[in-house]
């Protein structure tokens, strides 16, 4: 394990494998260095880069410092790459995408990004996008209740079906899901009120891979398509029998491609 140093003082845990030009993994929501896609998905890719994958603060390794706002996180990935040398490739899944797609808008150097389906999965002045996802995780997290956020997050927010959220509480990742529900609001404020940023999006230069699965849900599928077309300089993927839930070895052949095209 490596660590580096935030602007605000919060110590980011990262591991490092391969050769090659540097590739810094972002996680999506409750994920982190030892669970999660990323270390398989690194291992596929360091065979072509340096690859980089972290646990996002407050998760594994990290520590965490109050208050929270998305651009401290964007400052965690800046220290990353001024680590690895003052410029990277980035690679982001699911709300990590988005956060890949925040680092590209500040300037930081990272000339090429991938994003796997960034879950803008709200139509903007729908009574969805008004819901506060964070003020509801928050009171949760107040009265300790990291299980119903767990199963809020699955269902109210990601869209999975109930039995779902009562399925995956029988199971033993459960306990790892919930020893990290305390950064769910992270990943609420990352999002926003889960529209596409258009205006936004669409002064973003910086060469974009933007991909999706075929198996995916139809909410997905047009965020990846709404992303895509707000995208100046992009290429759009689909990738075949994929779900949100992209197998490493499936999305891996396409990140090499695109980061050495």
């Amino acid at each position: 394990m490596n660590t580096v140093i935030s602007k605000d003082g919060t110590i980011i845990a990262y591991e490092k494998i391969g050769s090659g030009k540097p590739l810094i993994l972002v996680d999506g929501a409750l994920c982190y260095r030892s669970f999660g896609p990323m270390p398989k998905l690194a291992k596929l890719l360091a065979e072509h880069f340096t690859v980089y994958y972290y646990d996002r603060r407050g998760r594994g390794n990290s520590t965490d410092v109050q208050t929270y706002s998305p651009q401290k996180e964007v400052d965690d990935i800046a220290a990353l790459v001024k680590e690895v040398g003052g410029s990277a490739y980035l690679a982001g899944l699911s709300s990590g995408a988005v956060l890949a797609l925040l680092a590209a808008e500040s300037g930081l150097s990272v000339p090429k990004i991938a994003l796997y389906e960034p879950p803008f999965v709200y139509e903007r002045g729908s009574e969805k996008s008004k819901i506060n996802h964070g003020a509801n995780l928050s009171s949760m997290l107040a009265h300790d209740k990291r299980g119903t956020m767990v199963k809020y997050f699955m269902v109210d927010m990601v869209g999975a079906p109930a039995f779902v959220g009562f399925i995956m509480q029988l199971m033993p990742m459960f306990k790892k899901l919930k020893a990290v529900a305390h950064t769910l609001p992270y990943d609420a404020a990352v999002m926003g009120d889960f529209t596409v940023p258009t205006e936004r999006i669409a002064k973003i230069n910086n060469r974009t891979l933007i991909a999706g699965g075929r198996k995916s849900p139809a909410t997905l599928h047009n965020a990846v398509q709404s992303v895509a077309d707000a995208l100046p300089n992009k290429e759009l993927r689909w990738l075949e029998g994929q779900t949100h839930n992209v197998k490493a070895e499936v999305l891996a052949p396409v990140l090499t491609e695109f980061f050495n095209n």
